[in-house]
C-alpha cells in the first residue's frame, strides 16, 4: 500500500508529459495492492503431493476460473493502459519494436505457455497422483535443467543472428533499411526475455498443476508496469525512444521470473536444475512437446504470417493489426484463457483416475462458458469498434485515419472470437489425455486454409484480409477440434443444451438491440472530447451488460447453472 500511494503522490512530477498520467499511476497503484492479494489467495493448506486429492467439481473449477479471471483482468487492465501510452508516444511508427516483440513472443509460445505447458501439465499431474514427493522434486529439477539449457542455446543464437530474423518474421521492412537495421538492433535486446519468461512459465506451470492459480495469472502485470514506466520516464535517456521499450521488455523478463520464484519456494517445490536429457519424464515431456510446437501455436503462426504480409502493405499496418488484435485479446485472456488454465490440470486429472464422465462433464462445462461468454463480446466489439478504438487511442501520435482502419481489422478479428475461445478449452481435451499429435495435425491443416485466405484476402481488404483469414481459418481449427473429440466419444452432451442456446440467443437479441439504440454515428466519436467518449461508453457498456444479464435471468438462467447443474 505504501507503494501505492507513493506511485499516485509522484503522478503531478510528470503530469505534464500527458493526460493519461493520472490513469497510469492509479492503476499501477490498483496492481500493486493486488499483488499482495495473492498469499490470502494461496495461503489453503495442501494434500502430500503423493496423496490423490477429492475430485474437483465444476463449482470448484468456477471458482478457480473466477480468480483467473480477475487477475487477468487486472492483467488486462493495465495492458490496455500500457497499449494507450505507447500509442500516444509513438503511434504506428512503432512497427519496427512491435516485430522485435513478437518474434521472442511466438518462441515463447513454444518454449512456454503453449506446448511445453500442455505437455508438462499431463505428465507432472500423472506423477503427482503415482509417485513420491522426491520423484516429483527430481522431476521438475531435471525439466528445469534441460528446458533453460535449451533456451539459452536459442538465445544465443537468436542474439548472433539478430539481422537476419527480420528477413524471416518483416521481409517487408527491407524496403525501408533505416527500420530493418533498427528492428535487429531491438531484438538484441528484446529477445532475452524469452530466456526469463519461459522459466517463469515453468514454474507458473508448477504452481497450476498445485491449484495455486493466482500468482501465475497477475505475474503479466509487472510486465506492463514495466513498459508503462519505460514509455514515460525511459523514453528521454536514448537518441531512439523505441530502445526504451526494448529495455522494458528485457527488465521485465527478470522481474517476473524473480517474482514467483518465492512462491514456488513455499511449496517447496524449489530444487536446484539438473540436466538429464535421459529422464524417463523429460523424454516423455518432449515427445509430447515436439507435436505440440504446431498444435498450440498455430493461432501464434497464422499472427507472424499476418505481420509478415502486412510488413509489404501500407506503413502502419502492423501497428493497426497490433492494436486491434490486443483488444480483441481482452475477452480472449480474461476469460477462454482462464479457463484452458484451469480446465487442463483437472481434465488430466479425471484422465489419470479413469474418470471419463467428469471428463466429459468438465469440457462440457467449459463450452458452455465460452457460449455464455464469447457470443455477446463478439457482439460488443464489432457494434462497438470504432467506440472503443476512439476512446482507448484517439490521443497522441493516433490520428483518425489510423483510428479507421484499427476499426476495420478489430471487427474482423472479433468475428471470430468464438472460435478463438473455443480453441483454448477444445485443445485441453487432447493434451489432458498426452494427444498432442492430433491437434498437430489440426493445426497444420489451419495453417494452410490460413494463408490460402490471406493470400485471397489480402488483396482486396488489405491489413482488414489478414485479420479475416485468420478469424476463418480459426474456425475451421475449433470445428475440427470439436468434431474429433465428438467422434472419440471423449466428449458427450450432457442434457439441456437447446435450452440453453435458447437463453444465450435471447439475451444477445436484447444486446444488439440496446448496442444499436445507443451507439450513434461513428464520426460523432471521433468529434467528441476523451472524456464524452469515456462517459458515454461507459453508459454503453454498462447498459449492454444489465440487458443481458436481466434477459439471461428472465428467461430462467440460474447461478446453479453456471456451476455445472442441467437444465
Amino acid at each position: 500500500m505504501y507503494l501505492s500511494l507513493c506511485l499516485y503522490g509522484k503522478r503531478t512530477i510528470i503530469a505534464k508529459r500527458s493526460p493519461w498520467v493520472e490513469s497510469v499511476y492509479a492503476c499501477c497503484a490498483l496492481q500493486y495492492d493486488a499483488l499482495l492479494y495473492y498469499k490470502r489467495v494461496n495461503s489453503m493448506p495442501e494434500n502430500s503431493p503423493a496423496q490423490p486429492k477429492q475430485q474437483n467439481s465444476s463449482p470448484g473449477l468456477l471458482r478457480s476460473s473466477s480468480i483467473v479471471s480477475l487477475m487477468t483482468l487486472l492483467s488486462r487492465i493495465s495492458g490496455l493502459v500500457r497499449d494507450v501510452v505507447v500509442a500516444q508516444y509513438f503511434g504506428a511508427r512503432a512497427d519496427a519494436f512491435f516485430v522485435a516483440f513478437k518474434i521472442p513472443n511466438f518462441f515463447r509460445r513454444l518454449f512456454a505457455e503453449g506446448a511445453f505447458s500442455v505437455a508438462f501439465v499431463p505428465v507432472l499431474s500423472e506423477y503427482r497422483r503415482t509417485r513420491s514427493i522426491d520423484e516429483v522434486k527430481l522431476l521438475i529439477a531435471r525439466v528445469s535443467g534441460v528446458l533453460g539449457a535449451i533456451l539459452l542455446g536459442v538465445t544465443v543464437l537468436a542474439l548472433l543472428f539478430a539481422n537476419y530474423l527480420p528477413w524471416i518474421f518483416s521481409p517487408g521492412f527491407s524496403e525501408d533499411p533505416a527500420k530493418f537495421m533498427l528492428t535487429g538492433d531491438l531484438l538484441r535486446l528484446t529477445f532475452p526475455y524469452l530466456l526469463f519468461i519461459s522459466l517463469a512459465a515453468f514454474y507458473s506451470s508448477v504452481l497450476n498443476s498445485y491449484g495455486s492459480f493466482a500468482a501465475p495469472a497477475i505475474t503479466p502485470v509487472l510486465l506492463n508496469i514495466c513498459l508503462i514506466f519505460a514509455a514515460l520516464i525511459m523514453t528521454d535517456w536514448f537518441d531512439e525512444p523505441l530502445f526504451a521499450l526494448a529495455w522494458g521488455v528485457f527488465i521485465a523478463g527478470v522481474v517476473q521470473l524473480v517474482f514467483l520464484l518465492p512462491f514456488v519456494a513455499q511449496k517447496r517445490l524449489l530444487v536446484a536444475p539438473q540436466f538429464n536429457v535421459k529422464d524417463e519424464g523429460v523424454r516423455r515431456i518432449g515427445s509430447l512437446m515436439i507435436p505440440a510446437l504446431f498444435g498450440v501455436s498455430v493461432s501464434q503462426i497464422n499472427l507472424l504470417l499476418d505481420t509478415l504480409l502486412a510488413s509489404f502493405l501500407e506503413s502502419g499496418s502492423v501497428s493497426w493489426l497490433y492494436y486491434s488484435d490486443r483488444l480483441n485479446n481482452l475477452p480472449l485472456g480474461v476469460f477462454a484463457i482462464a479457463i484452458g488454465v484451469v480446465i487442463l490440470p483437472a481434465l488430466s486429472r479425471n484422465h489419470a483416475d479413469k474418470q471419463a464422465d467428469h471428463f466429459s462433464h468438465t469440457l462440457d462445462w467449459a463450452v458452455r462458458m465460452i457460449f455464455l461468454i464469447a457470443l455477446p463480446a463478439s457482439i460488443a466489439l464489432i457494434m462497438l469498434a470504432t467506440p472503443l478504438m476512439s476512446t482507448i487511442f484517439y490521443h497522441g501520435e493516433i490520428t483518425a485515419y489510423d483510428i479507421g482502419k484499427m476499426t476495420l481489422s478489430l471487427q474482423a478479428y472479433a468475428s471470430g472470437l468464438l472460435a478463438f475461445m473455443l480453441i483454448k478449452v477444445l485443445a485441453p481435451g487432447f493434451y489432458a489425455r498426452q494427444d498432442t499429435k492430433t491437434p498437430v495435425r489440426i493445426g497444420i491443416q489451419a495453417m494452410i486454409v490460413n494463408m490460402f485466405l490471406n493470400l485471397a484476402l489480402v488483396f482486396p481488404l488489405q491489413h482488414t484480409g489478414l485479420a479475416l483469414a485468420t478469424a476463418l481459418s480459426a474456425f475451421f481449427n475449433a470445428f475440427m477440434l470439436y468434431y474429433l473429440l465428438r467422434k472419440q466419444g471423449v466428449y458427450t452432451h450432457q442434457s439441456g443444451w437447446p435450452a440453453f442456446l435458447l437463453k444465450v440467443l435471447a439475451a444477445n437479441a436484447a444486446l444488439i438491440a440496446v448496442i444499436a439504440a445507443l451507439v450513434g454515428p461513428s464520426a460523432q466519436w471521433l468529434e467528441w472530447s476523451s472524456m464524452d467518449r469515456i462517459l458515454w461508453l461507459s453508459v454503453i457498456v454498462v447498459t449492454g451488460v444489465v440487458s443481458y444479464f436481466a434477459v439471461l435471468f428472465a428467461v430462467g438462467l440460474r447461478p446453479k447453472h453456471l456451476k455445472g447443474e442441467l437444465f
